[in-house]
């Protein structure tokens, strides 16, 4: 007996796995498993290259957002010590002085005046990034040398716009008459805040003393940059911030902090994060179906494939061969989809950037090559973890089935086997979620939904078989009826395969809409675009009338009190007591309070009650509450222009402060507070005319107005892009979806050939078998659509709160809508993939089933 050496054994197996990869390729074997992985492979690596870009690009131009390698803000000068620890260190420094203030024209120019954001900067500024400036308003952005000459000005071209004045124009700060220079383009270290809303005026720091506008009670920032170069760079400035750090701490620096790039657009940062997530949601969305899919379109090619395993084993092939066989087949076919997969990721991801131009920087740093790789590793993890269980039982197929049929059927793959490939994919999907909780929600949801669709789908079924009367029903309900008893296992798998493919569309669309509403419920196409404050308490009526004979009907009108937090439940506030940063500089400064008889309309009650002309009742926003500590009932103390006044908090407000609209950390529920010193402010949308602000600041000369028309339409056209990034990726999930359906709906399309052409070879006509075929398609369509509709408000109000943090409203419509959509969609499905089952001839289909 001649043995095979090894070497030939291995030729033989690459041989055959050769010869059947390329055989089912051609006959459309692998068609559904290749797609159901390159989609998602290519949603996953989509996000994957974005993120990675996006991160990249942030960690590399975090040092021009912030003017340095690292900044030290105060609100006064740092002591000597910072600047010589930096020198000792070889570190290059430059200091910038902010602050708002008044600016005006010359009488010559009608001397109108607005509030500016005064920036004073030194030679070595900016020491990260090139402010970009404009020699006219129309000609193009070029890189500044240096800062602005002194005697000279950089002014935003807003602040040309509302002072009526050009460039080469005096303009008039403080004490101090300087020349309008150039206008600012681009100011990489701006940052945001209420004052980054104020048109800026940058200017040498020369100058700054003759302005005189610094006074000791001045609100002013300082910003201590530093930068290295070289390759200990990185490392001189950890030391130098370690030991700034220290020196806060030791010394107790009050109003000292050390800046991070988070805190650089913070107005962005909540709609960016819910962004990012949506997008990992519809990554994860696409791989859970791409897993159903798989699984499903898996076990109908190893339901193919039991004759030819059979022959092979009358050829003598070993067991060990064909496992290895089919294994190097689905390799190969895992490695071609994935690589496809993420060359579509790629071009996919090159979209996101395109249609978020302007949000993230257009020349992103090339991505690396883990997002690649991560793609080609969840593609094999789908062919191997749920693709390969029922194909390797091909190879314990018996020879003998050659000559009987009814021996070799697969088996349910092993509980071990498939645990094991579920708990190796979820934690992939872990992995790519970015957020555990978002993961966590999304992938137990789905398999909880799984295990609820197997027992009611169950349950169905046996009910259905006694539910139908076989007397009296119209004869194609009593076929389609019978076929769905006849096989409840494959009804089970069709109900639950559609419910869980359902699930995530509905799920995507309920989330999609709610979460977009939101975002445009945060800036509608009305929101107040200008803000008014310092309205004294006389001007109320007349500035009210003012708005009226304008046109401005809506608008927010509430009194502001300055005042200091002193006491807390009768025990005076130290900021020693706060180990948290931003408690003790609340803590240290005055707060903006308010009092009203109604709730603010665009807060939420998050605790407690609001109960109006509680004449000791306190309402408090919920983080400044988590921040401070606060609880309902706690007593506090405001020292308000030298007025104690006490009061209890009575109840807790979720505020939106990003919602464009006023709102204050703490508001008494009373409609008036006489003897407390208060002036007003109100945010409006102004009409669009030319000269109204003007007017009204000639009518009111003591008012200042903040115009935030330019920030209000930077943060919508922020959502208008992230939305466009957002659907373009849902159209992932959707075709993932449909593969899903037509993987579930077509699974039994042999046993339906064969048990058609015996009814047909019995006298049954091809009108009533498509009526069948219908009722079958619908009554599954409809209960898996009704099954994924109830489980994606259940899955989605866990999201909205939980990982969103939205509100979610439930909609009492949606089950319905899920079933007839369920319904639809099956039908087409089953149109689409069974259509040629009525079509085949009877004898064509019974010789097809003889030779298998």
């Amino acid at each position: 007996m001649v043995v095979p050496s090894p070497s030939s054994s291995a030729a033989s197996v690459f041989a055959l796995a050769w010869r059947q990869t390329l055989r089912d390729f051609r006959a459309g074997e692998l068609r559904l498993l290749v797609v159901a992985v390159l989609l998602a492979v290519a949603a996953l690596t989509a996000v994957g290259f974005f993120a990675d870009r996006l991160s990249q690009g942030l960690a590399r131009d975090a040092r021009q957002l912030l003017g340095g390698d690292a900044v030290i803000a105060s609100d006064k000068p740092l002591p000597p010590a910072f600047a010589e620890q930096a020198a000792a260190l070889g570190l290059r420094t430059a200091t910038t002085t902010s602050f708002p203030s008044m600016a005006r024209a010359d009488d010559a120019h009608g001397g109108a005046t607005r509030l500016v954001a005064v920036k004073a900067v030194g030679d070595a500024y900016p020491l990260r990034g090139t402010v970009q400036v404009r020699a006219a308003p129309d000609a193009p952005p070029v890189a500044a040398d240096g800062p602005p000459p002194r005697g000279r000005v950089w002014v935003d071209a807003a602040l040309l716009d509302a002072l009526q004045i050009a460039v080469g124009d005096t303009l008039l700060l403080g004490d101090a008459a300087l020349v309008v220079d150039r206008i600012v383009a681009i100011e990489p270290d701006r940052g945001a805040g209420f004052l980054s809303f104020a048109p800026r005026v940058l200017l040498h720091e020369a100058d700054l003393a003759a302005t005189a506008l610094i006074q000791p009670a001045s609100r002013v920032t300082y910003r201590f940059a530093v930068a290295a170069d070289g390759r200990s760079a990185a490392a001189d400035v950890r030391r130098f911030v370690a030991w700034a750090q220290q020196q806060v701490e030791s010394q107790r620096l009050r109003a000292v902090r050390i800046e991070s790039l988070e805190s650089g657009r913070p107005e962005m940062q909540l709609t960016l994060e819910r962004a990012e997530k949506f997008l990992n949601l519809v990554a994860l969305l696409a791989a859970l179906l791409a897993a159903v899919a798989v699984a499903i379109a898996s076990r109908d090619f190893a339901n193919r494939h039991l004759d030819d395993c059979a022959m092979l084993r009358v050829l003598g092939q070993s067991q060990r061969s064909i496992a290895l066989a089919y294994g190097l087949e689905f390799v190969v076919v895992g490695l071609a989809a994935s690589g496809a997969g993420v060359a579509l990721g790629l071009a996919v991801h090159h979209v996101f950037v395109a249609l978020l131009a302007g949000l993230v920087d257009a020349a992103l740093p090339a991505p690396t090559a883990w997002p690649a790789l991560f793609g080609v590793g969840v593609g094999l993890t789908l062919l191997v973890a749920f693709g390969l269980p029922p194909v390797l039982q091909l190879a314990r197929v018996p020879p003998l089935r050659v000559i009987r049929r009814d021996v070799g059927a697969l088996k349910p793959a092993s509980a071990l086997v498939l645990a094991a490939g579920t708990l190796g994919f979820a934690a992939l999907l872990l992995a790519v979620s970015s957020d555990v909780r978002l993961g966590l929600i999304a992938v137990g949801g789905f398999a909880a939904a799984v295990a609820v669709f197997a027992l009611l789908a169950w349950l169905a079924v046996v009910a259905l078989r006694l539910a139908v009367p076989e007397a009296r029903a119209p004869r194609w309900l009593v076929l389609a009826t019978r076929q769905i008893a006849a096989r409840p296992a494959f009804a089970v798998l069709q109900v639950s395969a559609l419910a869980v493919g359902l699930l995530a569309l509905v799920l995507l669309v309920l989330l999609r809409t709610d979460l977009i509403t939101s975002w445009r419920q945060a800036t509608p196409p009305d929101a107040p675009n200008r803000f008014v404050i310092n309205i004294q308490p006389e001007q109320g009526e007349p500035f009210r009338a003012a708005l009226a004979e304008a046109g401005v009907a809506r608008y927010d009108w509430y009194p502001m009190i300055r005042g200091r937090l002193v006491a807390i439940n009768g025990r005076a506030v130290d900021p020693d007591d706060y180990a948290d940063e931003r408690a003790q500089r609340l803590v240290e400064r005055e707060f903006n309070l308010s009092h009203t008889a109604a709730m603010p309309a665009h807060n939420r009650l998050a605790g407690g009650r609001w109960t109006a002309g509680e004449a000791d009742g306190i309402s408090v926003e919920e983080g400044l509450a988590k921040t401070l500590g606060l609880a309902l009932g706690d007593t506090l103390a405001f020292d308000i222009a030298g007025i104690r006044h006490e009061g209890r908090v009575t109840s807790l407000r979720k505020v939106d402060w990003a919602s464009m609209r006023v709102n204050f950390f703490v508001i008494f529920p009373l409609a008036e507070m006489p003897g407390l010193p208060a002036t007003y402010i109100s945010a409006f949308r102004a009409p669009e005319r030319a000269g109204f602000d003007s007017a009204l600041s000639r009518r009111f000369p003591n008012i200042t107005i903040v115009d935030l028309s330019a920030s209000i339409a930077q943060v919508q056209r922020v959502l208008d892009q992230v939305i466009r990034a957002v659907e373009f990726l849902f159209g992932f999930t959707l075709a993932a979806g449909l593969v899903v359906l037509f993987a579930a709906v077509t699974a039994t399309r042999e046993a339906r050939a064969r048990e058609f052409a015996v009814m047909r070879a019995m006298g049954a006509g091809k009108v009533l078998l498509a009526r069948v075929q219908r009722a079958e398609l619908l009554g599954i369509g409809a209960l898996a659509g009704v099954l994924a509709s109830v489980a994606a408000v259940a899955v989605g109000w866990a999201l909205a709160r939980y990982a969103f943090q939205f509100d979610w409203s439930v909609k009492a419509w949606v089950p319905a809508a899920g079933g007839a959509a369920g319904a639809l969609l099956a039908l087409a499905a089953g149109w689409w993939g069974l259509r040629e089952v009525l079509r085949r001839p009877v004898v064509e289909t019974l010789r097809r089933a003889a030779e298998r």
